[in-house]
């Protein structure tokens, strides 16, 4: 597989695969998962050549971390990147909050019994990153980042409150860290692309990971952030390429688009897509993942996984050659950004 090296501020060198697995899923996302399968899965990315692996408390409340954790107890933790995020610190005999109507941050189908709450303080970082590392049994992470600092999962009320609860406490916590080498590197990991501009103008992070703003469907980080991205050297890992499926699967019954099931209107954009794919012999699922490797800010695309089968199938598509006309085709159909980068192979 094809690898991006990345220098972090510290110094510290990132040999990043072309394509991560992404472990939201395993951590029960949308149904509750076999465990042994969960742990096969990541045991097959790294035999598939797959250096970068992000996880978060987040997902399914620890589960995720104690699932990938379990996954890499027989890799080399060389030839691996570990990413985990702070923001949530987990409670074991705590009893959930009420949930909050104007938000859009998924929730998780299993997971262990265990309640969140935000936490974006220094001491909240701090206790957050010692609770990851028991929960994977490692000794140190490569990059940490603060997640879902947005919109999406805190409201339009309280988001600014959290930026500054985030920049005044984690972002201290972490640029500490990371300048005694104890992390490699840090960053954030949002859904919204004018929040991942606020964040990279307000601190000087190593990385971002920007889920679901940058893919075949939605183009909003290709104005301001990454070029912004370029300009302060910050690698990009992407996530939610497929917004959530239904640029892997298609426009099928069912899809989803960004947690939801696919508007009408979002599903005859995706047909059109898939029409022009068809035409050329490639598929839409080869495209998505192509073109958003493409950009030159992008140091990785975080894909997930349920299965081994999954894992290989992702790698093949990351190998493989989609015509040149495919591009070009929907470009002049008015379906993606004419300024967008696309693949040159």
């Amino acid at each position: 597989m094809e690898i991006r090296h990345f220098t972090t501020r510290n110094g510290t060198g990132m040999d990043f695969s072309a394509v991560g697995l992404g472990t939201a899923p395993i951590g029960d996302l949308y149904a509750k998962l076999d465990e042994k399968t969960a742990i096969a899965t990541v045991e097959q990315a790294v035999a598939s050549g797959v250096r970068i692996f992000d996880t978060s408390p987040h997902y399914g409340n620890g589960l995720a971390e104690a699932r990938l954790g379990s996954g890499l107890r027989h890799a080399a933790r060389k030839d691996v990147l570990v990413s985990t995020k702070i923001g949530r610190i987990m409670n074991p005999m705590g009893r959930p909050a009420a949930e909050k109507k104007d938000v859009y941050s998924p929730g998780f189908a299993g997971g262990f019994p265990h309640v969140p709450r935000f936490d974006y303080s220094y001491d909240g970082a701090m206790r957050s990153i010692e609770h990851s590392l028991l929960r994977m049994g490692l000794d140190r992470l490569d990059i940490v980042l603060i997640h879902d600092c947005d919109v999406w999962t805190h409201g339009k009320d309280d988001v600014d409150r959290r930026f500054k609860e985030a920049m005044d406490g984690a972002y201290v916590a972490l640029d500490k860290l990371r300048s005694e080498k104890v992390i490699g590197g840090i960053g954030v990991g949002i859904n919204e692309a004018d929040m991942c501009v606020k964040f990279a103008r307000a601190g000087d992070f190593d990385v971002t990971m920007m889920a679901g703003r940058y893919s075949l469907l939605v183009q909003t980080g290709l104005e301001e952030f990454l070029p912004l991205a370029v300009e302060k050297k910050i690698g990009v890992m992407l996530a939610g390429v497929y917004n959530s499926g239904i640029l892997a699967v298609g426009a099928v019954p069912g899809a989803r688009f960004d947690y939801a099931p696919a508007s009408p209107e979002i599903m005859e954009r995706v047909r059109k897509i898939e029409a022009i794919c068809t035409a050329h012999g490639t598929t839409i699922r080869k495209a998505a993942l192509q073109f958003s490797m493409a950009h030159p800010a992008v140091v990785s695309v975080v894909l997930g996984g349920v299965t081994p089968a999954e894992v290989v199938a992702n790698v093949a598509d990351a190998a493989a050659t989609v015509p040149a006309g495919v591009w070009s085709d929907l470009k002049a159909a008015g379906l993606l950004n004419a300024a967008a980068p696309t693949p040159t192979k």
